[in-house]
Order: structure tokens, then C-alpha cells, then sequence
């Protein structure tokens, strides 16, 4: 299973389970801000420009569209922003379709659902929680605008077989990227491959600025327009650059800006991005190889990554048999001082998404890894040390 980056393989050493109460608590996640990240902030603190679209902001994008080629970025206030403004980028109206996971957050859909679309869920991969191709297919209508695919976990969809579909029905590709920073699909980043992309720089992903977000475009159509919206519906940016003598307001928009404040914090952390992903995949591999050279997958379900994605280490996760083993080793793993969490519940069965949304096709998968997934704790700093007290705890409530 090739990753990001692959470290040099260490053999498994022994771990011996716990006979006495933990000694230390371990959190599922914890924040990881660097001191150039500080520095960061109090450079654009002293400065005179905190309002969004600054230097800060610009080298953002700099950084996002080196790492990300062939696209053009907007910084966002959120990810959920960048969703939001590429459903406005598709023009999408009241009772268009757009097809979507239902093992995603609210947001993939909320953005459908602002412009009076329709979102249409189908379930996942029974190996990656990735969307489900085929159903996809079987979902399209004559109404069917998109699809917006989720990668999730930081492993990508099979981008190809989507791309496909949508070259087949004419359909608009956007890729919901919010956990896949700094990932690939056969070599290409995430992103980056369909015709929108947006990217999460939550608290809780692998680069963070608290929150934040990106939009990544690849046609200049889709730019000029993207700017408008990015800048509450008026050309401003083009008056800055000097293309016009006065900013008008030209079209529907909001204010997706991050301010020049976050925007520094973001800048450093994308330049720390290949450290932090390598860290990050570094702790993945390491539960990965412990865990499997302690027969925990016999009683376990373990991330199953396909060759052609080259992941970014944001979740490692495991699933049970059923419901009430998911719920006994989560309160089993706290009695012994390790903080485990589930995930998604599927958006078709909560109350939003039952008014207004619908499902096409089965939801077996989607059901069953809402009630048997949990997580590892996982973050940028997470120590070797920790890892294995995690690893300990699984010995020790697991079945010999």
C-alpha cells in the first residue's frame, strides 16, 4: 500500500498491554501550531493591512497553486465557503440535482441545498468510504447537474471512473477535498483533477489556520467569475489589479475573504505542508504496521487504501462487527484513558437531509459504517509514545 511517504520499515517491537491505570490521558486530537506559525500572526498583527486580500493572501495562493498545478485559489473563510461558491460557479438553481455521498458533512450538501438544488445521496465503497461509481451512475436524471465526490480520509476516489460519468452525461466534477491536503490519486493532487475543488483548513485537518478554506478552479472562466463572488459579487479585485477605474457590484456574491490575520497563519502553515504530511503519514504507517503485526485486524476492519492513492495519513481508522462492539471498545478505551470518536451519521436519515434531500439506491455501506466506525487519536504532533499507549489499550481491550 504505497503512501505519501513511505518511512524506512522498523519491525515490529512488542507492546505490552496495561496491568495498572494508564498514566496519562491521550485526546483524540490537539492543535499543532509551529512558532514561525506565531511569528506569522504577529507579523500580520503589526501590519497595517488585517482586512482580507493582502500579501498574506496572495501568497496563499501561491503556495496552493504550486502544490496544486494547473489550478488557480481563493483562500476562504471556511470550507464550507468554497463549496458555497462553487455551487454558485455552476449556476445551480431550484430542482437540479446534484448526486453526493451520504457519508460526508453537512456542508457538501448545505451548498447544494442554498441554491434550492437537490442532493441526491448514494453510498460508498465498502473499502474506501469513497462514492460509489456505479450507484453514481445509477443515480443520474435528466435534472443531474454534478457530482460532488468526497475523498474521504485523505484517499482519493477513483477520478478516472468519475470523470468518465461526467464526460458521458455532461456533468460538472467538484471535489470535495476538505481532508485530502497534500494527497494524490495516481500522482496527480487531489483538487486538483475535476473541474472544482475546495480544501478544509479546519483545526481539525492536517494544515490548519483555525478556519479556513481554498476554492481551486482550472478554467479562467470560472476564475473571473470566482473573484466576483469571492469579493461580495463586485469586480474589486480586477480594480486593484488596475483593469478597471471603479468596483461595481456586478453579480450575486457574499464575503468568502479569510482576513490578513488568518491568512498569515495559513501561509506558514502551507509552507510547513510537506513536514506536517510527512509526520502525519508517519503516525498512520506506524499504527498501521503495529496493529496489524498484533492480529488486530482479526477482530478489526483496517483501512484498506488502493494503490493508486497516495493518502495523507488525516484519519486511521478501524471498524467492528456491529453497533453494540463499536460502542462497548469506545467506552472501553476511554476506562483505560484513550479518547476514540465515531464519525458521520448518514445525511439521508437526518432531519435535514430527509426534507431535503433523497437517496437513490441501497445505503448498506453508509448505514453500517456510521454505527462500527471509530477513530484513532491522530494529529500533527501525536508521539511515538502516545501512539503506543493507543496501541496498549487496544491489547488490553480486545479479545486475545
Amino acid at each position: 500500500m504505497p503512501h505519501l511517504v513511505v518511512p524506512p520499515v522498523i519491525p515490529p517491537r512488542p507492546l505490552a498491554v496495561f496491568t495498572t491505570a494508564p498514566d496519562r490521558q491521550i485526546r483524540f486530537s490537539r492543535s499543532n501550531v509551529r512558532a514561525d506559525e506565531v511569528a506569522a500572526v504577529m507579523e500580520a498583527l503589526h501590519g497595517d493591512h488585517h482586512a482580507g486580500n493582502g500579501a498574506f493572501t496572495a501568497r496563499c495562493h501561491q503556495r496552493l497553486e504550486a502544490m496544486v498545478p494547473g489550478t488557480r485559489a481563493l483562500a476562504t473563510h471556511s470550507c464550507t465557503g468554497a463549496l458555497e461558491m462553487a455551487s454558485l460557479l455552476l449556476d445551480l438553481e431550484p430542482g437540479d440535482e446534484v448526486i453526493m455521498p451520504s457519508w460526508t458533512f453537512a456542508s457538501t450538501a448545505n451548498a447544494v441545498v442554498l441554491r434550492g438544488a437537490v442532493p441526491v445521496f448514494v453510498d460508498v465503497m465498502p473499502d474506501t468510504l469513497n462514492i460509489n461509481v456505479d450507484l453514481a451512475a445509477e443515480a443520474v436524471t435528466d435534472k443531474t447537474r454534478a457530482i460532488f465526490c468526497v475523498h474521504y480520509a485523505g484517499v482519493g476516489c477513483d477520478m478516472e471512473a468519475l470523470q468518465a460519468l461526467c464526460d458521458r452525461h455532461g456533468l460538472a466534477l467538484v471535489e470535495d477535498a476538505a481532508q485530502a491536503v497534500g494527497a494524490t490519486w495516481r500522482g496527480r493532487a487531489l483538487g486538483g483533477i475535476g473541474d472544482i475543488g475546495t480544501f478544509s483548513f479546519h483545526a481539525s485537518k492536517n494544515i490548519s489556520c483555525g478556519e479556513g478554506g481554498a476554492l481551486l478552479v482550472k478554467s479562467p472562466e470560472h476564475m473571473a467569475r470566482a473573484e466576483m463572488l469571492w469579493e461580495k459579487g463586485t469586480d474589486r479585485v480586477r480594480f486593484g489589479r488596475g483593469e478597471v477605474t471603479a468596483y461595481e457590484w456586478q453579480t450575486v456574491g457574499s464575503s468568502f475573504l479569510p482576513s490578513e490575520i488568518t491568512a498569515a497563519l495559513l501561509d506558514a502553515a502551507l509552507r510547513n505542508e510537506p513536514t506536517k504530511t510527512a509526520r502525519r503519514v508517519a503516525a498512520w504507517n506506524h499504527y498501521d504496521q503495529q496493529l496489524r503485526a498484533a492480529g488486530v485486524d482479526r477482530h478489526l476492519v483496517l483501512p484498506d487504501i488502493p494503490a493508486d492513492a497516495a493518502h495523507n495519513g488525516h484519519i486511521y481508522h478501524m471498524r467492528t462487527a456491529d453497533q453494540a462492539a463499536r460502542d462497548a471498545l469506545k467506552a472501553d478505551m476511554a476506562r483505560v484513558g484513550v479518547e476514540v470518536t465515531t464519525h458521520y451519521q448518514p445525511l439521508h436519515l437526518t432531519p435535514a437531509g430527509l426534507r431535503y434531500g433523497r437517496l437513490s439506491g441501497p445505503d448498506d455501506v453508509t448505514v453500517r459504517a456510521s454505527r462500527t466506525l471509530l477513530r484513532l487519536p491522530m494529529d500533527g504532533s501525536i508521539s511515538r509514545d502516545a501512539q503506543d499507549q493507543v496501541i496498549r489499550a487496544l491489547l488490553t481491550v480486545l479479545p486475545a
